[in-house]
């Protein structure tokens, strides 16, 4: 007898056990049954002693004959010998389901229990384990494991995975893991992850605490399938905007397009822009509301109830405190970026009064919540019209507060009406000018091609600061942006830095920021206080038209003529998303005020929406005339968008309504008609209709959720926009039919 005396090598090959092991074959170098047991009968000759190798090979030919090929890959595996000669030992004798859910029950709960500010990077480690802990189980023929695994852990992960959990849940065979395009990524590459120094270590020291606990498995799978890079910088990332206004440009670091399969991001402009096979896209985005801060929220609580004391809500209301509570729990706090990416400054009374009057309109404005009897939501439009402008206006923009409207014109200058015809008085005197309901900024060298108002609302609280635009920004021919106070009616700063003229801007959702778009192909962040840009935007092949900031001020969003629309970090300055599929020069982009989607109009007289997590286009919405969209607005709910264009109409669609073209766009059957511009729409008869992008009479196709259609007579729409109580301006200029 070979070993030492005592139970302690004897370890049975029986499945699934974890007590002491069963008589039956042990591996060679021990004995079969406990000590004292009389030894294995050979085969041929009674007496004669078995060799342990004869043994295991009898028992592999007898379990291929009966077709028990997951006990004999066990068997295999566990029968071969180290490098030493000895057999492969291990303090834990689980195998199989309970392996694998240990070893990620343990890594869950060190998640979770892990510090606040260590837990996001930590979280990233659970689908590839999750991933390749199943795959392992098919693999190794644990086919109900393999299933109880997926069923018990997927839940986890279909908010940012669901098309990878569609497919990885018809693997049941090892055959499958080299037939499914998921399992062969998965298997043929290894998963790229960035964590800092500071939390892999502790990760590391906590698995080799916890080898016969799960640790083991975890750090298997994390050597053999995971690339994980790590980066020597505290958890808050160095290249936030905090750290560029504090004059740091940040450390190198791996992109965070370049975490997971190489290849595998879908939407992005890392992939191939025409991969049929092609899932969702695996950035994942914080597409949750930006986060305020405790005193502002305590402020605007004690400023509610204070409104809510003057005036008592009316029957069937809600009070405006119960709204601002059901609006904080509505928002989620893990989905939101952090208040140190994009730092603003500190909260001053004016940003407790703005606070307030966003809670009471939208407590009373008119809702939009959807489709009653099949009927779309009613919309009203009031249309703004200019009067003898000779076709020298290039842009129209109206202050949130609705008291304000202003053109940008082609004779370098800006003219500001007052929308109720009231005098705009100056802080300044001006003792030889007379009371004027409109104004005229004059100080760019070039056509004015922009222009946006800063941050504002309608509804004044009753004895705190004003709410009212102070601001506004105007960008030119002549490369600069300008900031013009409505105070005083002067120019404040000029800011340059873009090489070529400048066609749009736009102030971040909060105010301080704001970001333009060149003919430099370049798009570029700024902040009021800063007189050089602190981020530019590099990738497009072409001028950026058009620019749009996320409503959390995480993300932005640029329109090119190369008819593409990308989606950018707005402090990393990495590209996220890469939405192809316009067939004409990108002219209007907007996005929604839940922040999931993003609309996008192109002079072809197409709008297309897009699904922000997945990086995927949710329909196409035809109706428009060609020679351009210029203008998209979306209502409070996030359910209906305005659009307005040079075909001097301002129409209005149904965001939520389901078109024939829709449900193409989430089939692969239809991917490639959609390529080359295929159109289903259905007409009055409830029969489809296909119109082809190479057709003439493309003008004339009008998709199924259209709400209605605005004539204009002889007035292009040059912009459109929802004010937070639901109500539509369009503005325009009149042009005879013999100027337009």
């Amino acid at each position: 007898m070979s070993g030492p005396p005592g139970p302690g090598p004897q370890r049975a090959m029986s499945v699934g056990t974890n007590g002491p092991p069963s008589a039956g074959l042990a591996p060679h170098g021990g004995m079969a049954g406990q000590q004292g047991a009389p030894p294995p009968q050979s085969a041929t000759g009674a007496g004669a002693p078995q060799s342990q190798q004869n043994l295991n090979q009898i028992v592999l030919e007898y379990l291929s004959k009966k077709g028990y090929v997951r006990t004999e890959a066990m068997l295999r595996k566990e029968s071969e010998p180290q490098a030493n000669g000895q057999p492969l030992v291990s303090g834990s004798t689980d195998i199989g389901g309970a392996k694998y859910t240990k070893s990620f029950e343990l890594l869950r709960k060190y998640t979770e229990d892990n510090l606040d500010l260590y837990r996001p990077e930590l979280k990233k480690l659970m689908w590839p384990v999750f991933v390749y802990s199943f795959m392992d189980l098919v693999r190794d023929y644990f086919t109900k494991d393999a299933e109880t695994f997926f069923a018990t852990y997927k839940n986890q992960f279909e908010r940012d995975h669901g098309d990878e959990l569609k497919t990885l849940g018809q693997v049941r065979l090892p055959s499958h893991l080299t037939e499914s395009n998921i399992a062969k990524l998965y298997n043929e590459n290894k998963y790229r992850l960035t964590l800092t120094t500071m939390p892999f270590y502790n990760l590391i020291q906590f698995l080799e605490s916890k080898m016969f606990e799960g640790g083991q498995a975890l750090m298997d799978i994390i050597r053999e399938h995971l690339n994980i890079v790590t980066l020597d910088r505290t958890a808050t990332a160095e290249k936030s905007i905090a750290a560029i206004l504090a004059g740091g440009q940040g450390e190198d670091e791996l992109p965070a397009e370049d975490e997971g399969i190489p290849g595998h991001n879908p939407g992005h402009p890392l992939t191939s822009r025409h991969d049929p096979d092609a899932d969702a896209a695996r950035i994942r985005l914080q597409l949750g509301p930006y986060p305020q801060d405790q005193d502002l929220q305590d402020d605007v609580r004690a400023a509610l109830q204070d409104e809510d004391a003057k005036a008592a809500p009316k029957p069937g209301q809600s009070t405006f405190v119960d709204e601002y509570e059901q609006r904080i729990k509505r928002e989620p706090t893990e989905d939101g970026p952090s208040r140190d990416t994009v730092p603003l400054p500190p909260s001053l009374a004016r940003d407790v009064s703005m606070e307030v009057a966003k809670i009471m309109e939208y407590r009373d404005r008119y809702k939009m919540e959807g489709r009653t009897g099949g009927v779309g939501p009613a919309v009203s439009v009031t249309m703004y019209t200019f009067h003898n402008t000779y076709d020298s206006i290039n842009c129209i923009e109206f202050s949130g507060d609705n008291q304000l409207v202003a053109a940008g014109m082609a004779e370098s200058y800006i003219r500001v009406w007052s929308m109720d015809g009231s005098p705009l008085a100056s802080s300044l005197p001006e003792p030889d000018t007379q009371p004027s309901s409109s104004r005229r900024l004059v100080g760019h060298a070039g056509p004015v091609y922009a222009v946006s108002f800063s941050p504002s609302t309608t509804k004044r609280t009753s004895g705190g600061p004003p709410t009212n635009s102070q601001f506004l920004l105007s960008c030119s021919e002549d490369k600069t942006v300008r900031l013009w106070s409505l105070d005083t009616w002067t120019c404040l700063v000029a800011y340059r830095g873009h090489d070529s003229p400048i066609w749009d801007l736009q102030w971040g959702p909060y105010g301080h920021y704001f970001l333009t778009g060149s003919n430099d192909r370049t798009a570029r962040l700024w902040s009021t206080d800063h007189i050089e840009p602190l981020r530019i935007y590099v990738g497009h092949d072409n001028d950026v038209d058009c620019v749009a900031f996320h409503p959390n001020n995480l993300y932005i969003f640029t329109g090119s003529c190369d008819r593409t629309v990308r989606m950018w970090h707005i402090s990393g300055g990495n590209c996220l998303r890469l939405f192809t599929g316009h067939t004409g020069n990108v002219t209007a982009i907007a996005c929604s005020p839940d922040g999931k989607t993003l609309a996008s109009a192109d002079d072809a007289g197409n709008i297309v929406l897009w699904n922000l997590e997945t990086g995927r286009r949710k329909k196409r919405m035809r109706g428009h005339a060609k020679g351009g969209i210029w203008s998209l607005a979306w209502s409070v709910e996030s359910t209906v968008l305005v659009s307005g264009g040079a075909d001097k109409t301002v129409r209005v669609w149904d965001v939520l309504m389901e078109t024939p073209e829709s449900n193409n766009a989430k089939s692969d059957a239809s991917k490639a008609a959609q390529a080359d511009g295929a159109l289903t729409t259905k007409g009055a008869s409830g029969t489809a209709t296909t119109f082809s992008g190479k057709k003439k009479g493309l003008d004339s196709a009008v998709s199924a959720d259209l709400i209605g259609a605005f004539p204009a007579k002889e007035s292009p729409v040059y912009k459109v926009a929802f004010t937070r109580m639901n109500l539509v301006l369009a503005g325009g200029a009149y042009l005879p039919v013999g100027r337009a």
